[in-house]
């Protein structure tokens, strides 16, 4: 009798569990009816567009991301998702918020897939790659920071929900024929209300380098939209001096914190060895954004 009593029990948790996955599933299901921008895709479509997942552009912690094309000829980059535990909560929160945001400088979501385990996102396909490419040797950074700046200053403020993208940094922005630059990769992002300043966290989000320090040290201050700021920061500091902010050295021989490294060129009046400065006006411009990327990274957000 109590070993039946047990197993009623156990029943019942189980028939609960699957009953609150099953509520959130359907709540996610009503998301996904709600868009009207976005198109689902079954997976059978994906790998037709894909042709099998024949070209592979690139792998992230996330997923792969793969070469594609529509039945109209419109070519793509179809993001395939792996297989990670939890529910389908977060994808679908992921797919309605990105499905209603618009701007020139935020990749455009064209479709998405999601048919049990497998998930994917489709994305127009950027044919000039990440600004990681370019960043080092190409001389226009001034026209792509300010291009930037628009489109974060739209996920934190524009939308009508605030986007915390949580993964700044020259890998996750992609360029288009033009090379207009275009903010992607939502994968650690966070969706809040406009109105929510500070947001909870149960671990670090972001990329070695770029990582707001308030993520890390929880007594610093509050996760908000000024860690994205940072991240913003550190990348503006890259594109200016052309040097990765891992990797500098001050004589060859001795590392230094990279930021230090760029303050003490400015304060002592330092050459930094840029890329496309020809005149004192873009000498000018570009010790400012160096001003404004060290402003962006200062340690307390609450500054």
């Amino acid at each position: 009798m109590a070993a039946l009593g047990a197993g009623i029990v156990v029943t019942l948790i189980l028939m609960q569990a699957l009953k609150k996955q099953r509520s959130k599933y359907l709540d996610g299901e009503m998301k996904i009816k709600g868009l009207i921008s976005s198109r689902r895709c079954t997976y059978k479509d994906i790998k037709t567009m894909t042709n099998s997942f024949k070209e592979k552009l690139g792998q992230g912690g996330y997923g792969s991301m793969y070469k594609g094309k529509l039945q109209d000829g419109q070519l793509v980059a179809v993001k395939l998702l792996k297989k990670l535990k939890g529910d389908a909560e977060e994808f679908f929160n992921e797919v309605a918020s990105i499905s209603k945001t618009s701007h020139v400088n935020v990749v455009t979501l064209l479709g998405f897939c999601f048919e049990g385990s497998k998930k994917a996102l489709i994305y127009k396909f950027m044919p000039n790659g990440s600004l990681e490419k370019f960043i080092f040797n190409k001389s226009n950074t001034l026209e792509l920071d300010q291009q930037l700046t628009h489109g974060l200053e739209y996920l934190h403020r524009g939308c009508k929900t605030r986007i915390l993208h949580f993964d700044i940094k020259p890998h996750n922005i992609l360029l288009n024929t033009n090379y207009c630059p275009k903010i992607s990769d939502f994968d650690l992002a966070k969706i809040c209300p406009r109105e929510e300043s500070i947001v909870s966290l149960l671990c670090a989000r972001g990329t070695v380098g770029y990582i707001a320090p308030e993520l890390i040290i929880r007594n610093i201050g509050g996760v908000s939209h000024k860690s994205d700021v940072y991240s913003y920061g550190m990348m503006v500091l890259e594109m200016v001096s052309k040097r990765k902010n891992i990797e500098v050295t001050i004589d060859l021989t001795s590392e230094a914190y990279f930021p230090h490294w760029v303050f003490r060129c400015l304060e002592l009046q330092e050459e930094l060895g840029l890329l496309g400065i020809t005149n004192e006006e873009d000498e000018v411009i570009t010790k400012k954004m160096i001003i404004i990327g060290l402003w962006c990274i200062q340690i307390d957000p609450r500054a």
